[in-house]
Formats: structure tokens, sequence, C-alpha cells
């Protein structure tokens, strides 16, 4: 929570940057979106009919980020918010209040199907285990956490195993929903709606663009998945810094093994990260990569406490600046398999 001080300070910008903010035209609709990934799906749905503000912008780690009063500024006058949801964004709640906005908060990750964490005790470490079942409990979700029971998934059935590791507690879910393509699709066809109850002029628009964009998704979709088939099966077992990619390693096939939660604010234990290590010997895990939102250090020792190459960066929570290879959400996609690939394949 905000400290009083941090309060009178937000609360005293906000008041002034309101005096210079700058006015959109009065037709468009105001977007506000919590990150970089949601911006970019965002663009592709509202074309031209939309003014966009993106809170986390590219390699920006909304885990951690703290907001700042333009932020609150820019919430109080959108139309239509959009966000990750699943604890994603622990910022957002206070912001939004902040703000004093009457936007709609749209959780896009509504429909998903979700992967569980499951927290649990490991020798009074307080490690935890990440499980990837399909189960879900009937409860109440609040803003940050609401997911409906989900509708038809696109799951294709590959579970994947976790190293133990600390991490601060993250909600029920994987918020990492968009790690998989066709969760993407989801969160577009979500967006599309959002804009149609914003904006009942621009529909037609809306749905023409999301339904063009779908079309690019389910092409590579379909790209990723002859990806991941030149990988041999025994060479599937991937390190990353945190835990981002569970959605693609059920998506694709491919087991991601981490030595921090799926917070990147997480902390490893030195037990958890002895047992990874022994996780990785056991399993002979075929690359380890470095991420754009994580600290490289803990991926570094790793590295060298194996002998392993650090096979480059992947793209988790944020996309690239625009002239780094993860400018979009495709070509996030497409660079991070592909270099998982060719790291796998020793190229």
């Amino acid at each position: 929570m905000f400290k009083s001080t941090k309060r009178a300070s937000m609360a005293g910008l906000a008041a002034l940057a309101l005096l210079v903010w700058p006015q959109a035209n009065a037709h468009e609709l105001h977007v506000v979106s919590t990150f970089s990934i949601i911006s970019d799906f965002a663009r592709n749905v509202g074309g031209e009919r939309i003014t966009l503000t993106t809170l986390v912008g590219p390699s920006g780690d909304a885990h951690s980020y703290e907001p700042k009063p333009t932020d609150a500024v820019a919430i109080g006058q959108a139309d239509v918010v959009l966000a990750n949801g699943l604890h994603f964004e622990g910022f957002l709640d206070r912001l939004v209040r902040a703000s004093g906005s009457t936007a709609p908060v749209i959780t896009l990750t509504q429909g998903v199907e979700l992967l569980r964490n499951t927290e649990e005790e490991n020798d009074g470490h307080g490690e935890h285990g990440h499980d990837h079942g399909h189960d879900h409990d009937d409860h109440e979700h609040g803003p940050q956490d609401h997911a409906e029971e989900p509708a038809s998934s696109h799951d294709h059935g590959h579970e994947k195993k976790h190293a133990h590791h600390h991490h601060h507690h993250h909600g029920e879910y994987d918020p990492h929903a968009w790690q998989s393509v066709r969760n993407a699709q989801i969160y577009v066809n979500n967006i599309a709606e959002a804009f149609c109850a914003a904006d009942a002029a621009g529909c037609p628009s809306y749905r023409a663009n999301a339904r063009t964009y779908d079309e690019k998704l389910r092409a590579l979709d379909a790209e990723l998945e002859v990806t991941v088939a030149q990988i041999p099966a025994a060479q599937r077992t991937i390190i990353t810094s945190h835990d981002a990619f569970g959605y693609l390693g059920r998506a694709y096939g491919l087991q991601f093994l981490a030595p921090q939660g799926v917070s990147t604010e997480s902390e490893a234990s030195a037990a958890g990260v002895a047992s990874l290590i022994q996780q990785i010997k056991d399993q002979k895990a075929s690359a380890i990569f470095l991420e754009n939102v994580s600290n490289p250090r803990l991926i570094q020792q790793i590295a060298n406490e194996m002998g392993m190459k650090i096979g480059g960066k992947l793209y988790s929570d944020a996309l690239s600046a625009a002239d780094a290879p993860a400018s979009t959400y495709i070509d996030m996609m497409r660079h991070n398999v592909s270099t998982i690939r060719d790291a796998a394949l020793g190229r």
C-alpha cells in the first residue's frame, strides 16, 4: 500500500498532471493497458479508433512496478482498463482507487483454462511446487484474480513438472497465460468484446480487426508447433529465471525449470537452488536462458555450476523495444521458441 507521504505526493502531482495531460479526440476510445503485451493486442483490435496508454512499457517488470502520478491520471480518464488479472499487476487495485476511475477493469484471462499454483512446505524452508493440473474450485474472485470456469480449451495435453522454489504468494493460478498462443486468442476476443461494450459504433471495426489478428495467431500457433517438433523429446527440458513459461510448456510439449516462482520478486532459497541443480542433472536439461525482466545473476551462477552455456534471452512478461527481436507478441513468441530450439539443438 502507498505510504501517506506517497499518497499525498501522488495526489498533488496527479492534480498538476491533469492540467497538462494531452486530450485525445472526443470520438476516440481511451484505453489503458497494464503492460506491453496487452497493449500489442489492444492495438491490433482497436486500430485508429483508440488512444492507448501503457503503464508498464517494453522490458518493464509488472511484478515490481511502482505507479507514477500520471498513471492515475490516465486511468482516471480511461473508458476501458485492460488487465491480465490473477494478481499479476499487484499495483493495480490501489492505483484504480487513487485515480477515482469508474472505467471497467477488464480481466483478459477470463475464459482461459488456468494452470494452478500450489504451495507446499518442504523441510521448513517454505518452498513451493507448481501444479499444472486443470481443476478449478468454485470460489469468488476479486478484480485481480477473477477467472470464469474455462469454456472450450485448446489444451494439447502436455504436462510439466517444476523445481521447488521459494516465492511470495502470487494467487491461486499462474498468471502468465499469454504464453500460449491459443490463450492469446481468448485475450483478443475479450478485448474486442470490451471495446464493443464501450463503443458500439466502432464494434464492426473491432470485430473485423480481431478476426484478422486471430488468423495471424492461428498461423503462429501452427508455426510454433512445427518449430518445437524439431526438438527431440529428450532435449525439451529448459531452464529459465522465473516460472513464466508454464503455459508455453503445456501448449507445445516443453518442460521448464526455474529457481524463482511465478513472480520476479521471488527469492530462491539455497535449498531450492540445490534441488533445482539436482533436478537439472537428473533430467539432463538441454538449455538455460536469461529473461528480459529478471536479474541474470542466479541463472549465470547455475550455468557456471552446471558447465552450461547460456542459450540467449527469452521474453516472458514484457515485449522488447522496437529495435530488439520481440517488439510485438507474434515476434516475441516466434523469437522465444526458435531460440529454445536452436539452443537445445546446439546451433
